[in-house]
């Protein structure tokens, strides 16, 4: 996929055959979610629009369909715009809020549809109106309203989460361990709407934290929604492959499989433009310019990093030497000094993560590197 160092390859045998067997997973917040995919509605009820006005777009008071999150893309015009929206649920109607632009996406060159230019989904909870308005040179958008289905009654609750390989005692105090990640299928992802891939890189030298920027408030039942929501998103409004993140953290501190292919395994990802062939990428659900993540947050993404870095022998708390495979901060083909774990504006040119939890990002790799020095030394 690159001529630099790192870059990915789309073969998964290499990896699944002597694989390290992997620690004990922790304990994680408990979900209401499906069982399976099959178990989410067979339909998509979720409904794209066209929206036009080459003064700005003000489409009046839209009605007759269910939505809980909406996002707009476009093409030509202005790279990004400030798009605003409101909706109304049980009718009351929400005051105007922003629609964020987006700055996660696949390396140049990959998965995607060239040209496109989009804002970052926004989580609504049940609404059946919305009403836009946008900036001047957008003659055209579409406007998709995402109805996320509802989650069926979970059958096996050990199925939820990721099988974790016991290993023997030596392997076990090698490695940091594999924290519980509440895997796809449990969340409802429809791998029907995948459109090509796992890709994987050659290693991980690197952890990306982010934000989603769609919301604060939402409720621990409102995660498996949340998360097709931004899957639906993803694949059918931007055209990836799937969803962008390797992994998400909802609020209260649960850690959700994202991209499909293994969470034990370097799949390659659409979240930090440049930078997806030598790094996993981690989105933290929320909004971190507006509130500071909690404590479970924090705790989470430490032992979510410690896991991935460790496999690859990375310190934490130390730099990572990366080529750039062509962002809007760094071109292609340029050698960054970066932070093993970063915030995705030291890549790119975007507030993510947010001002707080980019904030807390040395006490994550200083907690990061405590992990992974409990396990064992660090080798080579």
């Amino acid at each position: 996929m690159s001529q630099f160092p790192g870059s990915a390859t789309p073969s998964r045998r290499g990896f699944l055959l002597g694989s390290a067997a992997l620690g004990a997973s922790a304990a994680a917040t408990t979900y209401a979610v499906p069982a399976t995919a099959a178990a989410t509605a067979a339909t998509d009820a979720s409904a794209d629009l066209v929206l036009t006005g080459a003064r700005g777009l003000r489409s009046g008071p839209i009605t007759g369909h269910h939505f809980s999150m909406v996002g707009v893309t476009w093409r030509g015009g202005p790279a990004t715009a400030r798009l605003r929206v409101r909706t109304r649920s049980h009718g009351e109607w929400t005051g105007w809020r922003a629609l964020r632009p987006l700055h996660d996406g696949p390396d140049g060159g990959g998965e995607g549809r060239p040209g496109l230019r989009a804002t970052e989904p926004l989580w609504t909870g049940d609404c059946d109106a919305i009403d836009v308005r946008g900036a001047d040179g957008i003659e055209a958008a579409t406007l998709s309203l995402i109805a996320p289905g509802r989650d069926p009654v979970l059958v096996d609750p050990a199925a939820r989460y990721e099988r974790v390989e016991p290993g023997d005692r030596s392997e076990r105090k090698k490695k940091a361990p594999q924290p519980d990640i509440v895997r796809r299928r449990a969340w409802g992802a429809n791998e029907k709407w995948r459109n090509g891939g796992p890709w994987f890189n050659r290693t991980i030298q690197q952890v990306h934290v982010h934000h989603t920027v769609n919301s604060n408030d939402y409720a621990p039942e409102d995660v498996p929604a949340l998360l097709r929501g931004i899957y639906r998103y993803h694949t059918k409004s931007l055209g990836w492959s799937d969803v962008g993140y390797n992994f998400l953290v909802d609020r209260f501190g649960g850690i959700w499989q994202g991209r499909a292919g293994g969470s034990s395994l370097p799949v390659l990802g659409a979240h930090t433009l440049g930078f997806n062939s030598t790094s996993t990428g981690i989105a933290v659900i929320g909004n971190f310019e507006e509130v500071r993540p909690e404590r479970a947050v924090i705790s989470s993404i430490v032992r979510l990093a410690a896991w991935k870095l460790d496999m690859y022998r990375r310190t934490p708390a130390g730099l990572a030497g990366v080529y750039s495979q062509g962002s809007d901060k760094f071109p292609s083909g340029q050698k960054v000094r970066l932070p093993v774990i970063d915030g995705h504006r030291d890549t790119n040119d975007t507030a993510c993560p947010g001002a707080h939890l980019y904030a807390a990002l040395p006490r994550i790799r200083e907690r990061t590197q405590k992990r992974v020095d409990k396990f064992g030394p660090q080798q080579g």
